[in-house]
């Protein structure tokens, strides 16, 4: 959070266990993912039935379907985790419209994925005056377990697992788990390679993801979710925008004097290769 405090990470394959990336519109790295033929890497793809009113600069529900699709068939439906986060209600997004449009999509997507992760809207005092206009209400417990039955039954019916992100509501009688979004069995899938890595100390209790080093920048992101906890202002992130350049090692920005680099310890959890059998 000390803007002047700069980590140094060193993105060498050979350190580099798994790339995990968080998106909304992956559509622009389509093109370019031969360049991370060195790494092994998943998605987490959030696509949500809201319209602009919540999320107000996405692209088309059909675009954003077909980039979902394209992603897979590139990388395969194991590497791309869907995301229906977070579910929020009002007058407008009910329970009903939730399980409807889960229904759609899933039936949609069924094939190029092989899991789908849902959480609850958090609220979260930075994001209470933008939701506030739109009458969005707290989940109550009655609907969470509505809503997660019909989810688990749309699930099964299109051969997707299906767990929950950071939620302390026990859901296993519906077959929910708590997810790992950062996994390492799923990194040990897709790697051919076993780890031993313990549970993200900086995450909350009821988040089962382990460790790992998370890279962003807040006030960056043109999607314009009014839930999002990391954009606290339009008129920030418009001036945040400005200040990037793709040739700074900054994601904004550049270096400046008055900024302190520390060199983060990175390292492999790698412990052993596993044998593969061709049979």
């Amino acid at each position: 959070m000390n803007i002047h405090q700069i980590s140094k990470i060193n993105l060498d394959p050979d350190v580099v266990d798994c790339i995990v990336f968080w998106s909304k519109n992956p559509k622009p790295m389509l093109d370019i993912l031969h360049l991370m033929k060195e790494y092994t890497y998943y998605f987490q793809f959030t696509f949500n039935p809201y319209d602009t009113d919540i999320e107000t600069m996405l692209p088309p529900k059909k675009e954003i379907i077909e980039t979902f699709q394209k992603l897979s068939d590139k990388i395969g439906p194991q590497k791309i985790i869907w995301r229906y986060d977070p579910v929020l209600l009002n007058n407008k997004y009910t329970p009903l419209y939730h399980v409807d449009t889960f229904g759609e999509y899933a039936y949609t997507l069924k094939g190029y994925t092989k899991k789908v992760t849902f959480s609850f809207i958090d609220f979260y005092k930075k994001i209470t005056g933008n939701i506030k206009p739109l009458g969005i209400v707290e989940v109550t417990n009655e609907e969470k377990i509505m809503i997660a039955e019909k989810f688990s039954q749309i699930a099964k019916e299109n051969s997707l697992l299906i767990c929950t992100c950071a939620e302390d509501i026990d859901l296993s009688q519906y077959d929910i788990t708590h997810a790992r979004c950062i996994d390492d069995r799923l990194i040990a899938e897709i790697s051919g390679c076993d780890f031993v890595i313990g549970k993200d100390k900086n995450q909350r209790l009821e988040c089962g993801c382990v460790g790992s080093i998370d890279i962003g920048e807040y006030n960056s992101c043109r999607n314009g979710c009014i839930y999002c906890y990391a954009n606290d202002k339009h008129d920030t992130v418009k001036t945040h925008i400005k200040k990037h350049d793709p040739l700074s090692p900054l994601l904004i920005g550049d270096i400046q004097a008055q900024d302190r680099v520390n060199d983060r310890k990175v390292s492999s959890n790698k412990v052993v290769q596993k044998e593969l059998s061709l049979f």
